[in-house]
């Protein structure tokens, strides 16, 4: 019983600092101080060390990669030259835009992870709303749909959010495995989003804007061979992605060579500092993930994720879609109370425990990662890219209180969470 406590004190007090950062403490000491506080009062061993590493370090590496490369391509002027293209394209109609900031989100999220589609591509629809002459009422939409969509079609591919490829890399899926399940439920959510954000600000969005106000998406482009290349670049990133499972090597080699190709060609062409874009990548990112996954293995040793694998295994009396759905649920509340980065580890676990075979484990590993990137968006802390996320628009003016945001993320994200649960299901039973 002391045990037991010991692990949840230990994992509250890593998680509460994690969320807090107070005086600017890094997430990475943090987690790594909450391990080895596990480690002193024997709640984890060093072989535990060992299999959380042997988990994660892929998925946190990869994740380093996809960063690097997105820095590049905002340099280069990639993302802006996107957002220009597609506020040209609605030719002054202020609905079609703001469906064209959904799908530009959902698209950059996809293929550059959740975190890149947050915080890169929001200060520049932040800047183009206002180059439009909105006020802040008519901003509004925009900046919360960026924000929202990030992580709602963060779901496709592994390599669209960190918690994909953690649960991904512990259940043994491949890329194509993993996007043949997923490809379809990020469809639903997709459509979903655009649904609830319509409804939820259409009295916000402005009917039409003056499209002379932005300037031409050529004059956002840097530099043009850097351009040119980094579409071909991203080809062979996205067939490499797709080898990675026929050939049985990590996704991690694929996003750092292409990386390492990225910060070679930038620096010839003077476009970047590779250096500088090496330091700032998120490297605390990877002490964080081992050091928050080895204090989460403190509360499975103490059989406390099999307590939850024993609920979720209850659900699943229900059947497939009750299972599904329930499983979905408990991973976004758990997302959104104690951030998704161990919640997808704590469910994992769970999942793992559980008698669940064939279609029915299939469905509950996938109904948790839907939940812990949906889930998030509940609350301002179920996801370190949402402090970010709001950490940012702050540093441009515009401030979004906690119990706005809460009012705001309840109301979009339950629906959206069901019918993307509800999207799995219907595909599970047509792919198996």
């Amino acid at each position: 019983m002391f045990s037991t406590w010991l692990a949840i004190v230990i994992f509250v007090i890593t998680l509460t600092l994690v969320i807090w950062q107070p005086r600017g403490l890094g997430i990475g000491w943090t987690a790594v101080g909450g391990a080895v506080l596990a480690l002193i009062f024997r709640v984890v061993s060093f072989h535990d060390v060992w299999s959380v590493t042997q988990i994660v370090w892929d998925a946190t590496l990869t994740f380093v990669g996809i960063i690097i490369i997105s820095t590049i391509l905002d340099r280069i002027g990639f993302f802006e030259w996107a957002a220009l293209k597609m506020a040209h394209a609605a030719k002054g109609d202020g609905r079609k835009v703001f469906l064209f900031v959904i799908l530009l989100g959902a698209m950059v999220s996809a293929f550059f992870a959740n975190d890149g589609a947050a915080l890169i591509l929001t200060p520049i629809v932040l800047e183009k709303v206002k180059l439009l002459k909105f006020d802040m009422k008519r901003m509004l939409p925009f900046i919360m749909a960026s924000g929202f969509i990030a992580d709602t079609t963060s779901l496709p591919f592994i390599i669209s959010n960190l918690v994909n490829i953690v649960s991904a890399d512990y259940f043994h899926v491949g890329f194509l495995s993993y996007a043949i399940h997923m490809i379809v439920p990020d469809l639903f959510s997709l459509a979903a989003s655009v649904l609830v954000l319509y409804l939820f600000f259409h009295k916000d969005i402005p009917r039409e804007y003056d499209p002379r106000n932005l300037s031409d998406p050529a004059h956002a482009i840097v530099h043009d061979g850097m351009f040119r290349m980094s579409w071909v670049i991203l080809g062979v990133l996205l067939i490499g992605y797709i080898l990675t499972e026929l050939l049985h090597i990590p996704v991690s080699s694929v996003a750092g060579f292409i990386a390492i190709v990225f910060l070679i060609a930038g620096g010839s062409t003077k476009v970047i500092r590779p250096w500088a874009v090496v330091r700032e990548a998120p490297w605390s990112i990877v002490f964080f993930s081992i050091g928050m996954y080895v204090v989460v293995y403190g509360l499975r040793n103490v059989g406390l994720t099999s307590l939850l694998g024993h609920v979720i295994e209850w659900t699943t009396h229900g059947g497939l879609f009750i299972g599904t759905v329930a499983t979905g649920f408990i991973a976004a509340i758990l997302s959104s109370v104690m951030n998704n980065m161990p919640s997808v580890m704590i469910g994992a676990l769970a999942i793992h425990s559980t008698n669940a075979v064939g279609v029915m484990h299939q469905a509950l590993v996938y109904a948790n990662v839907i939940g812990c990137d949906l889930g998030p968006k509940i609350t301002p802390i179920g996801s370190l890219a949402t402090l970010l996320w709001l950490h940012v628009l702050g540093k441009r003016g515009v401030s979004i209180t906690w119990g706005r945001y809460f009012k705001t993320g309840v109301v979009l994200t339950l629906p959206t969470l069901f019918v993307t649960l509800a999207g799995l299901y219907l595909w599970i039973l047509i792919v198996g």
